[in-house]
C-alpha cells in the first residue's frame, strides 16, 4: 500500500526510511565495507519497531520511559534519512562524476562509515530498551492506564451541558427557536423525519441538543437522550433507550439484537422523540437506527455530530442539517463576563480592549469563553488579563481548570487517522488569523511525504480529500467557497492553540517570532516557522541546529539567508519575505533534496542559472516575484509537477512541450497574438490535469474588427483542441480582459468532440460566445460550467439543462432571445448563478425544473419597472429544493433620472414584491456596480451593429 511509506506526526520517517534502506542494499555503492551490513540491521530494528510506534500514537497518556523511547525512535530515524540522502546522493553518477574514485578517498569513507555505525548504536540502544517492555511475548502496559481505550474520559466532558441552568445559557435562543420552527413546519408529516446538529467541538451542540429536547418533549408518547461517543458500548446505549422510554421488560443479560427487538416492538405503535448526541460515524447511527423504527407516527429524531458527511447521512431521508454557528461579539461577551464576574451587567472600561482580544481568540466558541472565563474569574487587575492572553494556548494545555476545553479537542484529534493528524499539525506553519490556500497547503503536504497517489488519484487529488476531510470533521474552516469547493481554510484560533502545542511536545514544528521560541529543547529543529514582524534582520538564536531542517517557511519580515546551511530542505517557502535578491538565491540549487519552492515580495528577478540542478523540485510558485521570462532550463526538471506564475510571464519558445510532467499550470499569459500559438503545445502533455489561460495587458488591439476576428478565429481553434483533451479536468479562461472578445462573438459550434472528454470544470469567461454548441450536453464528466453568452435561447438551455452530471452552472447574459429566458430541465444542478447584463429580459422557472437546486444566485439590472419585461414571481416557487437564494439589484443609483428611475431602495423593495412569499429568507441587496444609465438589449444589439457589424453567424436573433 501507498500509505506504508507515508511520514506521520507519531512514526517520523520510519517507513520512507525503510524503504530508502531496502533501495541502498540494492545499490552498488552499499558495497562500501561495513555500510551494508550495519544498513540491514538499523532496517530489520526499525522494522520491528514500526508496529508499536503506530500502538503508541493512539495512547495519549504514555508513561515518561515510553514517551522517551517513542521520541528516541522517531529522531533517530530522521538521522538516518539524512545520512541515506547524503549518502546516496554523492553515490548519484550525475551528482558528482567519478564518485567511485571519490570513495577511496580515506577521510570520505570514514566519515560514511563512522556515521552509519554511530546510528547503528543508537538503534542498538533502543532495540535493548524496546526488549525491556516486552513480557512474555507481549507488551507491559505503557500507558498510565491499562488499555489505550480508556484514554477516552472517564467523565464525558459533555456532561455538564446537559444540567447548565437556563438563565445561564447565552445565545441559545436564537438557533433553539429555528430547530422548533422546523419541526413545526413538518408537523404535519408521518414519516420519521431526522435533524442533525453539526459543527465543531465546544461550540454547543449538546447544549442545543438538550434545550431543544426539554422544550419538546412532552408532546411525545415517550421522549429520551442517549450519548453514543466515539468508541460506543451499543448493549449500554440500547439499555438507556430502553429505559429512556419507559421498557421495563429487558433483561441485564440481553445482548444488542435482543434489545433492538425489544426497543423496535415498544416503539411500533408510538410517536416517539429521541436525541443521539455525539454521533462519529455512520455505521454507529445504522446501529442505533435499527431500533428506531419508522412507524409513520410522526416519530422524530435529533442527532448531533462533529462530522458533516455523518449529518448529511443521518438526515438523507427528507431531514434536515442545522449547521451550528459561533456566537456573535455582543454575546460572547456577554458570556465571558457573566461567567468571569457573576453579571454581564458590570462595566470594566480598564478590561475592555483585552477581553475584545480575548474574544477574538475564542471566535464565538462558547466552550473556550467558558473554559477562558474560569481563569480570570474574579480577576480585575488587567496585568492577569494580559497574562492569560498570552498564554492561552499553554493555559488549554495544562492548566486544571481547562481540562474539559482540552478532553474536548483530543476527542476530535485522536478520532483521526494518522495521516490526517499529521496535515493537521502541519498547519502550525502558518501565523494565526493566516487564510491558507488549499492549492499552496496540499502542495506543502506532498512535498513533506505526507501523501502518495493511490490507483486512479493523483497525489493532489488525494490532498484534496484530505483538505475536504478536516473541513468535515470541523477542525479547519472552510473559506472561499466558489461552487461548493472551498478554495481556502482557516485555523480556529483555540484549535490552532491546542495543535501548536502537540506540534511543540512531538517536535514536529517549531516557531520562532524573534522573542518566542516554541521547540522541543531535546531534539533538533525539524521544521520550522520564522515570523518576523520587525522591519529589521531576524537574528537566529546561536544555539538553535539548524542544519537538520527539512521545512523552512518565513512569514513577514526580513531575514539573513541561513537556509543556504540546510542541505535537508524539502519545503523553502519564501513567498512573504521581504528583501530577498537575486544574490540570495546563488546556492540554492545546491538543495538537492528540494521539493517545493516558493518566492515573492522580494527583488527577485530571475531565476539562478542553475535552476536545473533541483532535480527533485515539485513545485514551483514564482507568482509574486517580478521574473518576466522563465529560463529554458526549466524544461530539465524531470519532476516539476506544479508551475505558479502570473499571467506576465513569458514562456521561451518550445518550452511547454518539454514539460511532460507538468499536473498544473496556473496561469499561461497570452502575452500577443504569437504566443496564443504556444497553446497547442498544451495538448502534448499527458500528465496536465489544470489550466489557467489569461491575457495580458501587453496584448496588443487588433486593428481592425475584420483583423480581430482573423486573430479570434485561430486563438480559438488553440482553445477547442484543449477542450477536446482526454486528459485535462479543469480549464480556465478568466474574464480580466475582453480586448474586442466583447464583440467577437466565439463560435464553439464548429468544434468535434469524438474522443471522451475528461473536463470536470470549464469556465469561459474571457470572450461571449453566440450560442451553446450542441456537443456539450455530451460532456459526461463536467460538473462545472462558467459561460458569458450573447442570447440566451430555448436550445441553449435545453442543451444545458441535459448535461448529465453538471451541479454547477454561472452564466453571464446580456438578453433572453425575444427578451425571455425559460428555464427547464437541469435534473441534477444544485447551484446557478445568472447575472443578466442588460435590461428588458423577463425570467421564469417552470415547473419541474431544477428539482435538486439547493442555492440560487440571481443579479439583476432592475431601473424601472420594465426592466423586469412584465415578470410575475421567477416561477421560484418551482424550485421545491431551494434553500439558499440571493438576489442582487443593479439600479445604478448614481445615474437615476428623477421620477423615471427606481431608487436602489425602491428596487430592492419591487424584487422583494416579486419574490412573493417563499419558504426561505432571501438575501436581497443593491449593487455598487455602476453602469452609466439604464440599456434595454434591444438599444444595445443596435448599437453593436452599427459600430462593429452584427454578422449572421454572431447571433441567431435578437429581437
Amino acid at each position: 500500500m501507498a500509505e506504508a511509506a507515508l511520514v506521520s506526526v507519531a512514526t517520523g520517517v520510519v517507513r520512507p526510511l525503510m524503504a530508502k534502506l531496502t533501495k541502498l542494499l540494492e545499490e552498488e555503492s552499499s558495497k562500501l565495507k561495513g555500510v551494508r551490513r550495519n544498513t540491514r540491521f538499523i532496517r530489520d530494528e526499525l522494522s520491528t519497531m514500526s508496529a508499536t510506534l503506530d500502538i503508541l500514537a493512539d495512547s495519549e497518556d504514555l508513561n515518561p520511559e515510553m514517551k522517551i523511547w517513542k521520541e528516541h525512535i522517531r529522531e533517530l530515524s530522521y538521522d538516518m534519512e539524512d545520512c541515506i540522502n547524503d549518502f546516496m546522493f554523492f553515490a548519484e553518477p550525475t551528482g558528482f562524476k567519478g564518485f567511485f574514485q571519490n570513495l577511496k578517498n580515506l577521510k570520505l569513507r570514514h566519515e560514511i562509515a563512522g556515521e552509519i555505525e554511530e546510528l547503528k548504536a543508537r538503534a542498538i540502544e533502543a532495540s535493548k530498551r524496546h526488549e525491556r517492555y516486552k513480557i512474555d511475548g507481549g507488551y507491559m502496559p505503557f500507558v498510565w492506564r491499562s488499555t489505550p481505550s480508556s484514554s477516552i474520559p472517564v467523565i464525558d466532558p459533555r456532561l455538564h451541558a446537559l444540567y447548565v441552568e437556563v438563565d445561564k445559557l447565552v445565545g441559545i435562543r436564537g438557533p433553539k427557536e429555528e430547530i422548533i420552527e422546523w419541526f413545526q413546519k413538518n408537523d404535519s408529516s408521518q414519516q420519521l423525519k431526522v435533524l442533525s446538529i453539526v459543527g465543531t467541538g465546544g461550540l454547543g451542540k449538546t447544549t442545543l441538543a438538550n434545550q431543544v429536547y426539554n422544550t419538546l418533549k412532552s408532546q411525545y408518547s415517550c421522549a429520551t437522550l442517549v450519548s453514543v461517543s466515539q468508541q460506543p458500548d451499543f448493549r449500554k446505549i440500547l439499555r438507556e433507550i430502553a429505559k429512556g422510554v419507559g421498557i421495563t421488560s429487558y433483561r441485564s443479560d440481553d445482548d444488542v439484537k435482543q434489545l433492538i427487538d425489544r426497543i423496535r416492538e415498544y416503539l411500533q405503535d408510538k410517536r416517539y422523540f429521541v436525541v443521539v448526541d455525539d454521533v462519529w460515524g455512520t455505521e454507529a447511527w445504522e446501529t442505533m437506527r435499527l431500533a428506531l423504527v419508522n412507524n409513520n407516527c410522526g416519530s422524530r429524531l435529533i442527532a448531533t455530530t462533529r462530522v458533516s458527511p455523518v449529518a448529511s447521512y443521518c438526515s438523507s431521508q427528507g431531514g434536515h442539517v442545522y449547521q451550528m454557528k459561533p456566537l456573535g461579539f455582543t454575546d460572547s461577551k456577554r458570556l465571558l463576563l457573566s461567567r468571569a464576574f457573576g453579571s454581564d451587567d458590570l462595566h470594566h472600561p480598564h478590561l475592555e480592549e483585552v477581553s475584545d482580544k480575548i474574544l477574538g481568540k475564542c471566535a464565538g466558541l462558547p466552550l473556550a469563553i467558558i473554559t477562558i472565563s474560569s481563569l480570570l474569574a474574579d480577576r480585575h487587575a488587567v496585568e492577569e488579563w494580559n497574562r492569560v492572553l498570552a498564554g492561552i494556548g499553554a493555559s488549554l494545555a495544562k492548566d486544571p481548570l481547562a481540562g474539559n476545553m482540552t478532553k474536548i479537542l483530543s476527542l476530535s484529534y485522536i478520532d483521526l487517522p494518522h495521516h490526517l493528524r499529521t496535515c493537521l499539525l502541519y498547519l502550525t506553519a502558518f501565523p494565526e488569523d493566516t487564510i491558507i490556500k488549499k492549492r499552496i497547503l496540499i502542495s506543502k503536504w506532498i512535498a513533506e511525504g505526507f501523501i502518495h497517489e493511490k490507483q486512479g488519484r493523483s497525489k493532489y487529488e488525494v490532498g484534496e480529500g484530505y483538505f475536504n476531510d478536516l473541513i468535515n470533521r470541523s477542525l479547519i474552516q472552510p473559506y472561499k467557497v466558489i461552487y461548493g469547493e472551498a478554495k481556502a481554510c482557516r485555523v480556529h484560533d483555540i484549535i490552532l492553540d491546542f495543535i501548536t502545542c502537540k506540534a511543540t511536545e512531538e517536535n514536529f514544528m517549531t516557531s520562532f517570532d524573534g522573542t518566542k521560541l516554541t521547540h522541543n529543547s531535546g531534539c533538533k529543529v525539524r521544521r520550522l516557522c520564522v515570523i518576523n514582524p520587525n522591519k529589521g534582520d531576524l537574528t537566529m538564536p546561536k544555539n538553535m541546529e539548524l542544519s537538520h531542517v527539512r521545512s523552512l517557511t518565513v512569514s513577514l519580515g526580513r531575514m539573513k539567508n541561513f537556509w543556504l546551511f540546510a542541505p535537508s530542505l524539502l519545503m523553502l517557502d519564501l513567498q512573504r519575505c521581504r528583501d530577498i535578491g537575486d544574490w540570495d538565491l546563488t546556492h540554492t540549487e545546491k538543495m538537492f533534496l528540494l521539493k517545493y519552492l516558493s518566492l515573492g515580495q522580494g527583488n527577485i528577478n530571475k531565476l539562478p542559472k542553475n535552476i536545473e540542478q533541483l532535480q527533485n523540485i515539485e513545485t514551483l510558485n514564482l507568482r509574486y516575484t517580478d521574473i518576466k521570462e522563465l529560463p529554458s532550463s526549466l524544461a530539465r526538471l524531470p519532476r516539476l509537477a506544479r508551475l505558479y506564475v502570473n499571467k506576465y510571464t513569458r514562456f521561451p519558445d518550445g518550452i511547454i512541450e518539454q514539460m511532460r510532467s507538468l499536473e498544473d499550470l496556473n496561469e499561461f499569459g497570452i502575452s500577443s497574438w504569437d504566443a496564443a500559438k504556444s497553446l497547442q503545445e498544451f495538448s502534448q502533455l499527458t500528465n496536465l490535469r489544470t489550466l489557467k489561460v489569461g491575457c495580458s495587458d501587453s496584448i496588443q488591439d487588433p486593428d481592425s474588427v475584420d483583423e480581430a476576428r482573423r486573430q479570434f478565429k485561430e486563438l480559438w481553434s488553440h482553445v477547442g483542441t484543449l477542450i477536446s483533451s482526454e486528459t485535462l479536468h479543469h480549464l480556465y479562461f478568466p474574464g480580466n480582459r475582453y480586448i474586442y472578445g466583447f464583440y467577437i462573438l466565439m463560435s464553439l459550434e464548429s468544434w468535434s468532440n469524438a474522443t471522451p472528454c475528461s473536463l470536470r470544470k470549464l469556465r469561459i469567461s474571457s470572450w461571449c460566445i453566440n450560442k451553446v454548441p450542441k456537443w456539450m450536453s455530451s460532456l459526461g464528466n463536467l460538473r462545472e460550467l462558467e459561460l458569458l453568452i450573447f442570447s440566451m435561447e430555448p436550445q441553449d438551455v435545453a442543451i444545458l439543462g441535459a448535461m448529465p452530471v453538471l451541479l454547477f452552472l454561472s452564466l453571464r447574459v446580456n438578453h433572453g432571445t425575444y427578451g425571455r429566458i425559460l428555464i427547464s430541465g437541469f435534473t441534477g444542478l444544485k447551484y446557478f448563478k445568472l447575472n443578466l447584463l442588460f435590461c428588458g429580459t423577463a425570467l421564469e422557472f417552470q415547473a419541474g425544473a431544477m428539482p435538486k437546486l439547493e442555492h440560487l444566485e440571481l443579479e439583476l439590472p432592475v431601473h424601472r419597472m420594465e426592466c423586469l419585461n412584465g415578470v410575475s414571481d421567477f416561477g421560484i416557487r418551482h424550485l421545491l429544493a431551494l434553500t439558499k437564494l440571493e438576489v442582487i439589484v443593479d439600479s445604478d443609483n448614481h445615474y437615476r433620472k428623477p421620477d423615471v428611475h427606481l431608487t436602489n431602495k425602491e428596487a430592492v423593495s419591487l424584487i422583494k414584491t416579486v419574490i412573493g412569499t417563499l419558504c426561505i429568507s432571501p438575501t436581497i441587496s443593491s449593487s455598487s456596480r455602476l453602469r452609466q444609465r439604464c440599456i434595454p438589449f434591444k438599444e444595445y444589439v443596435e448599437y453593436r451593429t452599427r459600430r462593429y457589424g452584427l454578422l449572421p453567424e454572431d447571433v441567431s436573433s435578437c429581437s
